[in-house]
C-alpha cells in the first residue's frame, strides 16, 4: 500500500492514551490545590518535573529524527531511502512539542530552576557568577532560537521531499545535501546547549563537559528505537512491502551502535567525576545513588545489557520480533533516563512514582503517535523519484 490510512481505530487508540494523560494531569492539579506548605510545593514540583520529562523526551525523539534524516542527506546514504517519510513524520511533532515545552518552561520554570529566583541568585555566589549565561532573558532567547531553527529545517526538508516526488532528477537531492550540512552544524551546537539549558541547569551548581553528548546519545537512541518500531508496525499492517530483513538489520545495527555510545558516555562521565571525588561534582551522582538507587541502576543496566547482548548477534538484528521486543524495553527505560536527569534535582528525596508519572507518559505518547501517524497519512509512504530509491529497494545483506 502506497498511502498510509489514519483510521478511526488509530485515532481512538491515541485519544484513549491522551485521555489517560488528561486524567493524570487533572489528578496532579487536584493534589496541588488540596495541599499546603511543603506538600503544596512538592506536588507542584512533581507536576512540572513530569511535564518537563515527557516534553523533553518526545521533542528529543522528534529532533533526533530530523538529525538522522539530515545525516542520510549529507552522507548520500541510500539504504534508508524508503524510511524518509517515517523520519519526516517523526520530526513533525516539533510543531506541537515546541509549544508544549515553551509552556512548561514558562509556567513551571520557577519550580524547576533554582537560578530563576532572583533572591536565590543574590545570595549565592556561584549562581551569581553564572548569571551572565543563566538568566531568564538569555535563556528564552536561546530556547526560541533552538526551536525556531529546528522547525525551519523540518519544514524545509519536508517541502523539498514533496517537491522531489513531483520533479525528480538530482537537483533537489543536492540541495538537501547542502542544507543538511548546515543543519548538522547547528544541531551539533544546539543539541548540547539546549540540554545544558533545559536539563543540566536544574542542578545549577553542577556541570559536566560530557553532559550534552550524553543527552544527545539518549535522544538519538530513543528516536531510532521509535522509528524502528514504527517501521515494524507498518510492515506488519501491510505497508512498506519491500522492507526486508536487510533493512531491519541495518536499523538494528544503529540501535546497537548508539546504545554502546550512550553507555560509553554515561560511564566516561561517571568514572571521571567519581574517581576525582571532588565534592561539588560528586554530589550529582551521590543524590541519585542515595535516593534513587534501584531506578538509577536499573535504568543503566537495562539500557546497556538488553541492546548490547540482545542485538550483538547478526540473526537477532534481522528478526523483526526480536528487534521489536528489545526496542519496546529500551524505549521505556530511556524515558527513565530522562526521569533520572530531572527528578532528583527538582524533587530531591521527596519523589514519588505512580499514576501521575505513568499517566502523563501515556498521554504524551498518545499525542505523539497522533501527530506522527497523521503526518504519515499526508503523503505517499515511500518517496518517489529519489535517486537512491532503487538502491534501497534492492538492499543486499552486509
Amino acid at each position: 500500500m502506497d498511502q498510509f490510512e489514519f483510521t478511526s481505530s488509530h485515532k481512538k487508540f491515541t485519544f484513549g492514551l491522551m485521555g489517560i494523560g488528561l486524567l493524570a494531569l487533572m489528578w496532579a492539579v487536584y493534589c496541588i490545590m488540596g495541599s499546603e506548605g511543603a506538600d503544596h510545593h512538592a506536588a507542584s514540583a512533581r507536576l512540572w518535573s513530569n511535564l518537563l520529562i515527557c516534553g523533553f523526551f518526545f521533542i528529543g525523539i522528534s529532533v533526533a529524527a530530523l538529525f538522522f534524516l539530515a545525516v542520510q542527506h549529507a552522507a548520500e546514504a541510500g539504504w534508508a531511502t524508503m524510511f524518509n517519510r517515517v523520519f519526516e513524520a517523526t520530526s513533525s511533532y516539533l510543531y506541537v512539542g515546541s509549544g508544549i515545552l515553551v509552556a512548561v518552561l514558562f509556567f513551571g520554570g520557577h519550580d524547576l530552576y533554582h537560578w530563576m529566583h532572583a533572591d536565590a541568585v543574590a545570595h549565592d555566589d556561584l549562581l551569581a557568577h553564572k548569571s551572565d549565561y543563566l538568566n531568564p532573558t538569555f535563556f528564552w532567547i536561546r530556547t526560541l532560537i533552538y526551536l525556531g531553527v529546528w522547525i525551519f529545517f523540518m519544514r524545509l526538508f519536508r517541502k523539498l521531499s514533496l517537491e522531489e516526488d513531483e520533479i525528480g532528477g538530482t537537483k533537489i537531492h543536492f540541495r538537501n545535501q547542502k542544507y543538511a550540512a548546515i543543519f548538522l552544524v547547528f544541531f551539533g551546537y544546539s543539541s548540547s546547549t539546549a540540554s545544558w539549558d533545559w536539563i543540566m541547569s536544574i542542578d545549577a551548581h553542577w556541570f559536566s563537559t560530557l553532559f550534552g553528548w550524553y543527552v544527545f546519545s539518549g535522544m538519538w537512541i530513543s528516536s531510532l528505537v521509535f522509528m524502528t518500531l514504527l517501521i515494524i508496525w507498518l510492515k506488519g499492517k501491510g505497508y512498506l512491502p519491500k522492507v526486508n530483513e536487510n533493512h531491519i538489520h541495518d536499523m538494528g545495527k544503529w540501535i546497537f551502535g548508539v546504545s554502546c555510545l550512550w553507555t560509553y558516555l554515561w560511564f566516561s562521565q561517571f568514572m571521571l567525576i567519581w574517581y576525582a571525588n571532588i565534592p561539588e561534582e560528586i554530589v550529582y551522582f551521590k543524590a541519585r545513588f542515595d535516593d534513587y538507587k534501584v531506578l538509577y541502576f536499573g535504568m543503566i543496566i537495562v539500557n546497556f545489557v538488553f541492546p548490547f547482548f540482545g542485538l550483538m548477534d547478526k540473526d537477532n538484528k534481522r528478526s523483526i520480533g526480536w528487534v521489536g521486543t528489545i526496542g519496546v524495553i529500551i524505549f521505556i527505560t530511556h524515558w527513565f533516563d530522562v526521569y533520572m536527569m530531572v527528578t532528583p534535582g527538582v524533587m530531591k528525596d521527596h519523589w514519588h512514582f505512580g499514576g501521575i508519572e505513568i499517566g502523563l507518559f501515556l498521554g504524551f505518547l498518545g499525542l505523539f503517535l497522533f501527530i506522527v501517524l497523521n503526518a504519515l497519512s499526508k503523503a505517499p509512504l515511500i518517496v518517489k523519484n529519489h535517486p537512491f530509491l532503487d538502491e534501497c529497494i534492492h538492499l543486499e545483506q552486509n
